[in-house]
Formats: structure tokens, sequence, C-alpha cells
């Protein structure tokens, strides 16, 4: 059996300026990339909404 592949998908995010800072600090407080601190935020909000699929890889750092 063929072993499947993660893939990533990439897509323009719009958000406001002054959000898009305190992300970028909350980032380097949790020496993560702005990228890797969106997508823990969003797998915590997937989990805590019961949301995620198994499967869906959820950074619990």
């Amino acid at each position: 059996m063929a072993k499947k592949e993660n893939t990533t998908k990439s897509f323009v995010l719009r958000m406001d300026a002054d959000m898009l800072e305190a992300i970028e600090a909350w980032a380097a407080d949790e020496f993560r990339s702005t990228n890797g601190q969106i997508q823990y935020i969003l797998g915590q909000a997937l989990s805590k909404a019961g949301r995620g699929k198994k499967g869906i890889k959820v950074n619990n750092m």
C-alpha cells in the first residue's frame, strides 16, 4: 500500500496590522515563526471546538 504524503497548502491571509503585530510578538515569546504561531492558534481552536479530524496534526507545544 502506498504511503500517504503530508501535503501543505498555501493561501493568502489578510488581517489587521495590529493583530499581526500581536501574533508576531506572541510567536517571538514562544520561539516560533509567525506562520507556526498561526498554525498553533488554529490547531488549538479546532481542538477546542471539536472540529479536528483524525490525521490533523495539532501541535501542543
